[in-house]
């Protein structure tokens, strides 16, 4: 039998919305600027399509949107549009300015969808009709999904997909909305559509699973096996609920195993690990430790047995290379001997593009962290980027001290500047992060709610950093902050300043829980 070459394997697009369904997660929220970098970080990995985000549901996401699309090099530009002429005439206004823009437009088609709009069969189609074709008058690249098609009945399946194709859709895309579906199901899906509707082979069908039940990545690959050739998905699996296909699962388990999956993308892998990183940090999703390809544990091995076969070869027990996700091959420490070039030259390989003004900035902190470090790692250095606060720093931590032990109540004596006033004050808690939290409120009124508060270790050892992460959110907007030390109090206490921050400046994300509830996927 003779290989496929590379070059003749069919080509299966990414289409990354890790930036509207990612962002719809519960609590995850970015910045506008954060926004443009990870597109521009998805753009420069090799992401097909990028689904910017819903522009109807507020006007920073339409923002958001447009700017990404004026900014776009290679990537098409998607924005996200229910069935109807405002919200794709929204979608149009974003989108329009990209090099290359489209439209994705979705409707419920499920029994259960449909009592929900009131529609009767022959009434969706009219609708469907109706808003694919305004896309398509507007636009030349227009996206259409049947919201819940895995639970949609089979015949009327067919009939919608064969009208949003005769209306001028170019892409199908095939929601498993719920992770309901399984693999097999999945596949025979893809290949009924293909068999029974007219125009079915003209067009590119999508996948978009969701992963309730644990299958996403193997629903969206069994889709790609039957004749999908986009795939849906976000970095880390990012999205609400149990989350979507993880972008770097598929593409890896593609490369990986080739000789079963003959297929190839345009994305560059080495990038996989360094934007994994950064929506981490943005979103405040940690990922999982033994999340598959970018978990902490991916790559390490301490069973005796196997850290053995992999001394003596490392394929033993490793089906892929560290660096070929972007990892670097060799963990070497830095230290507070170590200079500007040489931490330059590590943020370089770690993904990090480092202005002189920054690296100034970074190497400040850098050698305050080496001062109280034996050794500074590779996450360590990960954490100090992430270690930033709002861009308006209207609040900063001058001095902390805390009283804490076995005698409560705890204390805090917290001195901040506010508004570039200095300010001082006590105050008590049950704990010492709650009372130094009391002791910020107290310096700054607020009526935010704390609505997650999060630690977690970045290298081992009893010096290590903690990365602690902070939710808070008013009057239905939600801001997020972050911060790491090797004094989990002062970390904390930064975290929850960064929010403040965040709050202060205005780059929050509105809770926009009746688009989001409709949202398409």
């Amino acid at each position: 039998m003779t290989d496929i070459t590379t070059a003749q394997q069919d080509r299966v697009q990414i289409f990354d919305t890790t930036l509207r369904d990612g962002e719809q997660s519960p609590g995850a929220t970015m910045s506008h600027d954060e926004k443009m970098e990870i597109a521009g970080l998805l753009d420069e990995m090799g992401v097909d399509i990028i689904e910017a985000g819903f522009p109807i549901a507020s006007e920073g996401d339409f923002a958001a949107v447009s700017d990404i699309a004026k900014n776009a090099k290679n990537s098409v530009i998607c924005g996200l549009a229910r069935a109807n002429f405002a919200d794709i005439d929204r979608a149009w206004e974003a989108v329009k300015h990209a090099p290359r823009g489209r439209i994705h437009t979705f409707i419920g088609t499920s029994p259960l969808h449909r009592d929900i709009t009131a529609l009767d069969q022959d009434g969706m189609v009219e609708k469907i009709a109706a808003t694919v074709s305004h896309a398509r008058n507007l636009c030349d690249d227009v996206q259409w999904s049947p919201m819940d098609a895995t639970r949609t009945e089979h015949d009327y399946l067919c009939r919608v997909v064969e009208t949003a194709i005769k209306c001028g859709a170019t892409t199908i895309n095939i929601p498993d909305t719920v992770g309901y579906t399984a693999p097999r199901e999945s596949a025979d899906l893809i290949r009924m559509l293909l068999e029974r509707v007219p125009g079915a082979e003209k067009i590119t069908f999508a996948t978009h699973c969701h992963n309730d039940l644990g299958m996403a990545t193997a629903n969206a690959l069994a889709a790609v096996e039957a004749g999908a050739r986009q795939i849906e998905c976000t970095i880390n699996g990012l999205g609400e609920r149990a989350g979507n296909t993880a972008l770097e699962e598929v593409v890896m388990a593609m490369r990986v195993r080739n000789d079963i999956m003959p297929y190839r993308t345009g994305i560059d892998t080495t990038k996989i690990m360094h934007l994994s990183r950064r929506v981490s940090q943005v979103s405040g999703f940690a990922v999982q430790y033994n999340k598959a390809v970018v978990g902490k544990n991916a790559f390490l091995h301490e069973s005796g047995i196997h850290q053995d076969g992999v001394l003596k070869n490392v394929q033993t027990f490793e089906i892929m290379r560290p660096e070929d996700i972007g990892l670097t091959a060799k963990n070497i420490a830095m230290g507070k001997h170590s200079g500007r070039a040489a931490l330059r030259a590590k943020m370089a390989e770690l993904g990090y593009d480092l202005g002189d003004n920054q690296l100034k900035d970074v190497f400040v902190r850098f050698k305050a962290l080496a001062d109280r470090k034996k050794e500074v790692y590779d996450d360590d250095l990960v954490a100090l980027m992430a270690d930033s606060s709002a861009g308006d720093e209207h609040l900063k931590v001058q001095k902390l001290r805390v009283v804490c032990g076995t005698e409560g109540p705890q204390e805090a004596e917290l001195t901040m500047a506010v508004g570039g006033e200095e300010k001082s004050i006590d105050a008590t808690g049950d704990g010492p992060v709650d009372a130094c939290f009391n002791a910020v409120k107290m310096l700054y009124p607020h009526s935010a709610k704390l609505d997650l508060y999060q630690v977690s270790a970045v290298t081992e050892g009893t010096d290590a950093q903690a990365t602690v992460s902070v939710r808070i959110s008013r009057d239905g907007t939600v801001y997020t902050g972050q911060s790491a030390d090797t004094d989990t109090v002062l970390a904390s206490v930064k975290a929850y300043v960064n929010a403040l921050n965040r709050m202060h400046a205005g780059q929050g994300r509105a809770n926009n829980s009746a688009l989001q509830t409709s949202a398409a996927g």
